[in-house]
């Protein structure tokens, strides 16, 4: 999946095929947003002018490198979240423990559904942090791409929500549900606004 031809996994995402799907394009969203932010680093490490923002910019690299990582393996692991569920679909059902361990199982498959896209989100609201130090130290004459990376991540963030939000109403463990319910929408309310305020000192800095 890492190494798959962005032409590759459009068509398959074209495709009728169910993977990969939104959870696999909310992971690709987040990992190009932090793959602007890590140009925006590399753009401004050594530069004239910018010698006081590199210890920060080295920091910002790390980190935006090591979340891009963990986001682009992020689409194989909705890949294997959407295959357990569907495994667990196709359980024998004839007799009343089949029924059991059956039904037990699509619970477990259903949770799996919902902590990778709630992963996700963690991972891409992790990035937007990074972004807003980018867009205030970041070299102006790539500090659009600050901007664009924002938006891929808050367009991964709110993607990602979905998926949680689909799976979550079949869930039967309402403890379950409470508790990625609450985290979600923490983090919808901390790092959306947080997104439009990158998106607006982007602006300023190129007095747009």
């Amino acid at each position: 999946m890492h190494t798959m031809p962005v032409q590759q996994f459009l068509d398959e995402l074209a495709s009728a095929a169910p993977t990969p799907g939104g959870g696999g394009a909310a992971a690709i969203m987040g990992a190009m947003g932090a793959a602007l932010i890590s140009m925006v680093a590399n753009l401004t490490i050594g530069k004239k002018g910018y010698e006081g923002a590199e210890a920060e910019m080295k920091a910002q690299l790390a980190a935006s490198e090591a979340l891009r990582a963990r986001l682009t393996a992020m689409v194989a692991d909705d890949v294997a979240a959407f295959n357990q569920l569907m495994g667990a679909y196709r359980l024998p059902k004839d007799t009343d423990a089949q029924k059991a361990q059956r039904a037990a199982a699509i619970q477990e498959g259903l949770k799996q559904a919902t902590r990778v896209p709630l992963a996700c989100a963690k991972a891409c609201a992790e990035v937007i942090l990074v972004a807003q130090r980018s867009a205030e130290h970041g070299n102006l004459n790539v500090i659009s791409d600050t901007g664009a990376g924002v938006l891929a991540l808050q367009a991964g963030l709110r993607s990602a929500a979905l998926n949680v939000y689909i799976n979550t109403p079949m869930i039967k463990d309402p403890d379950f549900v409470a508790q990625v319910s609450q985290e979600l929408e923490a983090l919808m309310a901390e790092n959306l606004p947080l997104t439009e305020a990158v998106y607006a000192r982007v602006r300023s800095r190129m007095g747009a």
